[in-house]
């Protein structure tokens, strides 16, 4: 079989099936809904497998919004931090719930989205975030209503609330925790809901993660309060899906091996370089290289390798775990090649999806 070009996304459809399979197996035991969160992922050329066992998405800008209801159908959920003018009137014409981040929003633009559902983005001041740049109940969060009294103002006028305070969180205790925080405080206003989003973040197709737990809290929470829940995983629906593959162009020796790729962090897996993370390199055997980028920026770095056997020029790297906030961001920084998106699909056969040339470059700026 021949490969497609390095570098290039390699994303393995039996994995994601198998994160979907957990995802229709936690909605039909809690009868909460799920919605793909196109934030972290929006690469719709495989959203032919993924709508089957998702009941939509969600999104954060018109763009999204847009792309969601004419690749993946079902419910479209939409959300933005603030709607423009400009925008409210489209996006309320591709949505079936909006959510406002906040009553000046809501104040401004409800009337425009009377026929459909609307909702407010409720801050319920905690998260499991360990980053403060990703914490949405960081000090003077601008991220959702968090008082009860305002919130209590604009019952009459929503019908559900959207709370996003997970990050990555694979800890079943503390999730529960922290939605039994959320139902004492803000239960008053729960049971007067038709619904309530509880976000993404929850690593729930992590392995070993307690999915029938998780099910059974979900199924009360519902119960209690008389709502839908709805989930919106992104990172937990593709995670351990996609690679970046990527091959050495040269090897130098900086008092270190340095193996340089012909991909970037800053390019390729932004978030890396945000969160100041390493790639998930290869970490099996004794010959230790630093996984350089190709750009002009020093910090370009993915990380250390440790390999089985010695590198040569033309050797070919597998980046794990590189779909998630990783795709949406990719960019044309340094005039790098774009990786192409490939699929791997379930008989092991490999097709390029879409590749990217100089005319993309080129239609990018002006």
């Amino acid at each position: 079989m021949t490969l497609p070009q390095t570098p290039h996304y390699l994303i393995d459809m039996a994995r994601l099936r198998a994160n979907m399979e957990k995802v229709a197996r936690l909605r039909e035991a809690s009868g909460a809904k799920a919605l793909l969160a196109l934030k972290c992922f929006a690469t719709w050329s495989v959203f032919d497998l993924m709508r089957d066992y998702m009941d939509g998405t969600t999104s954060s800008s018109l763009y999204e919004l847009r792309l969601g209801h004419e690749t993946f159908g079902k419910e479209t959920h939409a959300y933005s931090v603030a709607w423009a003018d400009h925008e409210i009137d489209e996006a309320v014409g591709y949505a079936d719930k909006i959510i406002f981040n906040s009553l000046s929003q809501l104040d401004r633009f409800g009337a425009k989205a009377q026929g459909i559902a609307t909702g407010l983005r409720l801050n319920p001041r905690f998260s499991t975030s360990g980053f403060d740049l990703a914490d949405p109940a960081r000090p003077f969060s601008r991220l959702g209503e968090g008082d009860v009294e305002r919130l209590e103002s604009a019952l009459d006028r929503i019908s559900g609330v959207m709370i996003h305070y997970n990050c990555e969180n694979g800890d079943f205790d503390l999730f529960d925790r922290q939605l039994t925080r959320i139902e004492d405080e803000f239960g008053a206003i729960l049971k007067r809901l038709d619904w309530v989003s509880l976000g993404g973040g929850i690593h729930f197709t992590g392995e070993g993660y307690p999915l029938d737990r998780l099910a059974d809290r979900l199924k009360a929470f519902q119960d209690r309060f008389g709502v839908q829940a709805y989930l919106e995983p992104g990172e937990a629906s593709i995670t351990n899906t996609t690679t970046l593959e990527v091959s050495v162009l040269d090897i130098i020796d900086t008092g270190r091996p340095v193996a340089i790729v012909d991909s970037s962090t800053e390019a390729h897996m932004l978030d890396l370089l945000i969160y100041r993370q390493d790639a998930k390199l290869p970490d099996t055997g004794p010959h230790e290289y630093q996984i350089a980028g190709k750009t002009c920026l020093a910090g370009d770095i993915f990380g250390t390798a440790r390999l089985d056997a010695p590198l040569s020029i033309g050797d070919r790297i597998s980046i794990q775990d590189a779909a998630g906030y990783t795709m949406v961001k990719k960019n044309w920084f340094n005039g790098v090649a774009m990786p192409a998106i490939a699929r791997r699909e379930e008989d092991g056969t490999i097709r390029t999806v879409r590749s990217f040339g100089y005319d993309d470059y080129k239609a990018s700026l002006s």
